[in-house]
């Protein structure tokens, strides 16, 4: 691993836990605005006082978040997408480059991908891109790899989960989102397939704080080293409350050394 990517990768990995708690932002492309204007500004003031790692959002958005507090976070930017209103909305495009990223402060870039859609061969490609040039510029990558299309009918299926974390591997991403299998031992077999770190996608609205944080004890007791948590977070009727309770949960062995199997640090967590 380069240098640049050495040292983003320290803003967006806790380095006392290994760990990270990453908040995605990047709906309102796809599903329309997430909350007023203000109130997009307000959240991400509200995950920078709580313990979140890192905020996700699209190029254009970072104009309107607040300066003060994205430096307290790592700042990811998304670079392809859809809405659901598309005739495929599995159809992820590309809308945003790797440079652009980087003139706006970015730590970190991410991609989706949905294995075994329509269009797959052509979001690989536009992976395997995307991972050639944050080589060049040193910036770490993130793939969103989801089992998601025509012939999928089991998308948390743990052998489709591993594929989609190793096809990340396989183009060159740094880090891989994918779906939690639903159960610690399966997960870990994903983990233990996959040459780079894995988070799990926070998924629906949960409505319990108790079921999701089970969820999350679960997530990283599989060895994953964190979540990407975004409508758990942004629909919570107290954001501020269920940000710290994530916080604290993903991050817990600061304090207690109670999940096994995981890194002390990110230089260990991401090779």
């Amino acid at each position: 691993m380069t240098p640049g990517k050495s040292l983003r990768l320290r803003r967006l990995v806790d380095a006392r836990s290994g760990r990270t708690l990453l908040v995605p932002l990047d709906h309102s492309l796809g599903d329309g605005p997430i909350a007023s204007a203000d109130g997009v500004r307000d959240l991400v003031e509200t995950l920078a006082a709580n313990g979140a790692d890192a905020v996700l959002v699209h190029k254009g958005r970072v104009r309107f978040l607040p300066t003060d507090q994205v430096g307290d976070l790592a700042l990811v930017v998304h670079l392809n997408g859809s809405t659901r209103h598309a005739p495929d909305s599995n159809d992820k495009v590309i809308v945003g480059e790797v440079a652009e990223a980087v003139e706006l402060g970015a730590d970190a870039v991410s991609v989706h991908i949905n294995m075994g859609s329509a269009t797959e061969a052509t979001q690989l490609s536009d992976l395997g891109r995307v991972a050639a040039e944050c080589a060049r510029w040193g910036v770490p990558l993130l793939a969103m790899v989801y089992p998601r299309g025509p012939r999928i009918t089991e998308p948390t299926d743990p052998e489709l989960v591993a594929h989609a974390a190793n096809l990340a591997a396989d183009l060159g991403a740094d880090l891989v989102k994918t779906p939690y299998t639903g159960d610690v031992v399966s997960m870990a077999e994903v983990v233990r397939s996959c040459p780079i770190p894995i988070l799990t996608a926070g998924g629906a609205r949960v409505g319990d704080d108790q079921q999701l944080l089970a969820t999350v004890e679960d997530v990283l007791a599989s060895g994953a080293i964190g979540l990407a948590i975004g409508r758990n977070v942004f629909e919570s009727p107290d954001a501020a409350k269920t940000t710290r309770l994530l916080a604290d949960a993903v991050h817990a062995d600061r304090h207690l050394t109670s999940i096994p199997n995981l890194p002390s640090r990110p230089e260990a967590a991401l090779g």
